[in-house]
């Protein structure tokens, strides 16, 4: 996969008319929604993606694909869009704390006997590509307009449509600008798939989005990684750190800061990861993230919770991080998105969009059974971080539990990394090895007392085991409503 990054750019289409109508119409080009346009204009849909601004996006997250990911991006025919991006294969992680490291690999596929496989990539470069290819599939229609709201029947009870601005265009096919023209189109269907800071999420769901740290991160040149082609997890305090290779020579680091964020502008952020950060990375990449430090734009980015849950209003569908979040602690959000697509596939195939109660009944059931993967996944990602970020004195035994669990090996390293990379799609295999964890750190705490702490122990004991239930019930208890 790695190569020289060609991005293709997008044809310029003429805007359709003021008043179109398509089967479906997609709010969002990002991941889902240009694999949501692809797979469905494949079905024979006629679909119209609107997106605000077409040029290519720059963020510091949605870099690392994970191997159930991957599958299901072969799955929908566009493994494709990692070709030509100088993208790199993953193969694990490792895990580092201090000077102990653990390697984590990913698993071997049963089916084909080869290493399950993820890849890391320049996000907007990846975007760029499902762009290229929802324009290149057949029937659909993707439009630069800002959408400003929604369409409603006259009982207010149906999504009918959406009224948007287009960006103007010049003669040359570049957008010189928004014009001042609404134009509406009308669907059965309209798919929100806006993001992080959805527009509409507001409209059509209730749960609050919680927002518990920031990443910062920025890109590192040439840096020799402990375990190359492998995603890196430094268990720093006061909370972890990530570096994973994602071209040639770009490495990125994100570094969680929890709480408020140190001020840019007065230096204190600079002087936070100079000071706090750099000595806890591994020497080999210090001297490149400092070189970065003095050259790069610190950059931020929100991590934020939000459960998965439905809208009961007829038309209308919100998919990706408009509808549920996790931390990106797992890099699991690709993954999520991606595999809903192929639920949708083969959920919503033949004319169940132009029924607008059936449609509501197929996301019911949609809904329930993309928790296989999705519940896993948001659950780990929120159960991990609070055990490798919390400076609790029973966190801290948990997360010392959790880095011995690992270097004993076996299944003790391939249940969790299966969970991890998206291939174990079990909750309760989640549960289990949890639990072990749980149990191993307590072990661990009676292993190095002393008789004379033992009774102490045993009242920690039950504190940690406690500790372990609040970190996971209510996650859990969370992927249970709708």
């Amino acid at each position: 996969m790695p190569g020289n990054a060609v991005i293709p750019s997008l044809a310029t289409e003429p805007v359709p008319a003021h008043g179109s109508t398509f089967d479906i119409i997609v709010v969002g080009a990002g991941v889902l929604g240009s694999a949501f346009a692809t797979t469905f204009g494949k079905q024979g849909k006629r679909i119209l993606l609107l997106e605000r601004d077409l040029n290519e996006p720059d963020r510091i997250v949605g870099e690392l694909l994970q191997p159930g990911g991957y599958k299901a991006l072969k799955e929908l025919g566009l493994e494709d869009c990692l070709e030509g991006i100088d993208a790199i294969p993953t193969y694990g992680y490792g895990i580092i704390r201090g000077s102990e490291h653990v390697h984590i690999p990913y698993l071997i596929d049963p089916k084909t006997g080869k290493q399950d496989q993820g890849c890391s990539f320049h996000h907007g470069r990846f975007i760029q590509k499902l762009r290229t290819a929802a324009s290149q599939a057949p029937n659909v229609t993707i439009v630069e307009a800002t959408v400003n709201e929604t369409i409603h029947d006259e009982d207010g009870v149906r999504v009918m449509g959406v009224s948007c601005t287009p960006k103007k265009s010049s003669g040359s096919g570049e957008s010189t600008g928004t014009s001042t023209v609404t134009t509406q189109y009308f669907a059965p269907l309209t798919v929100i798939a806006d993001g992080v800071f959805s527009k509409f999420r507001k409209q059509f769901i209730t749960k609050p989005v919680s927002v518990t740290s920031h990443f910062v991160g920025f890109i590192m040149k040439d840096t020799p990684l402990p375990y190359p082609n492998h995603g890196h997890v430094l268990l720093a305090s006061p909370s972890p750190i990530l570096m994973y290779q994602i071209s040639e020579h770009d490495t990125r680091i994100l570094v969680d800061i929890p709480g408020k964020l140190p001020s840019a502008s007065t230096g204190a952020l600079r002087s936070y990861l100079e000071t706090i950060v750099r000595p806890q990375l591994p020497e080999s990449c210090q001297k490149s993230f400092m070189q970065a430090l003095e050259t790069e734009r610190l950059r931020s980015m929100p991590n934020s919770f939000l459960p998965p849950s439905t809208s009961s209003e007829l038309g209308v569908i919100l998919l990706g991080d408009a509808m549920n979040m996790r931390h990106p602690l797992t890099g699991g959000g690709m993954t999520v998105a991606l595999n809903d697509v192929v639920y949708l596939r083969d959920m919503l195939n033949g004319d169940v969009t132009k029924d607008q109660e059936e449609t509501m009944v197929q996301m019911e059931l949609f809904f329930w059974k993309r928790k296989e993967l999705s519940g896993v996944i948001n659950v780990l990602a929120q159960a991990l971080y609070a055990l490798f970020a919390g400076g609790d004195e029973n966190l801290i035994v948990l997360r010392d539990g959790c880095f011995s669990y690992f270097k004993m090996g076996g299944e003790c390293i391939n249940g969790p990394v299966g969970l991890l990379s998206g291939v174990t799609r079990r909750r309760m295999v989640l549960v289990y090895h949890f639990y072990a964890v749980a149990l191993h750190s307590i072990w661990l705490m009676f292993h190095k007392a002393t008789w004379a702490e033992v009774p102490a122990t045993f009242f920690q004991a039950f504190s940690v085991m406690w500790t372990a239930c609040v970190v996971l019930l209510p996650v859990m208890w969370s992927e249970c409503k709708a």
